[in-house]
């Protein structure tokens, strides 16, 4: 018996972690960058299975791990901000100095999702 389809929820982008530095990555037109508002933003289901299979192949390859779909909400600027907390989290980065280390690049980001 084949494992049930599971639902998707959209708009999604495609999340992972860089296997290597473990950076939360974003699927972009260009491949992965750590510039959530690069993401590409799928809008239908079409879009959403071609998302799944570049995170097969990615697992595959040992390029990226842990990814998979995140929906989504877009603000009014177009950046996609994850639905649950906990990919929201992934993508501020620690919360104890935000405007240290990687995260700080993407300050500007938070505060209005």
């Amino acid at each position: 018996m084949a494992p049930a389809k599971q639902k998707i929820l959209l708009p999604a982008i495609l999340l992972a972690n860089d296997l290597l530095d473990g950076d939360v990555v974003f699927w972009t037109e260009q491949g992965w960058s750590i510039d959530p508002a690069q993401a590409l933003v799928a809008r239908d289901v079409a879009a959403a299975e071609r998302l799944q299979q570049v995170a097969a192949e990615a697992l595959a390859r040992g390029a990226v791990v842990d990814a998979y779909l995140v929906d989504v909400a877009l603000r009014e600027d177009g950046l996609p901000v994850p639905n649950h907390f906990r990919e929201r989290f992934k993508i501020a980065g620690p919360s104890i100095r935000p405007d240290l280390g990687k995260q700080a690049a993407f300050a500007h980001l938070r505060g209005r999702a």
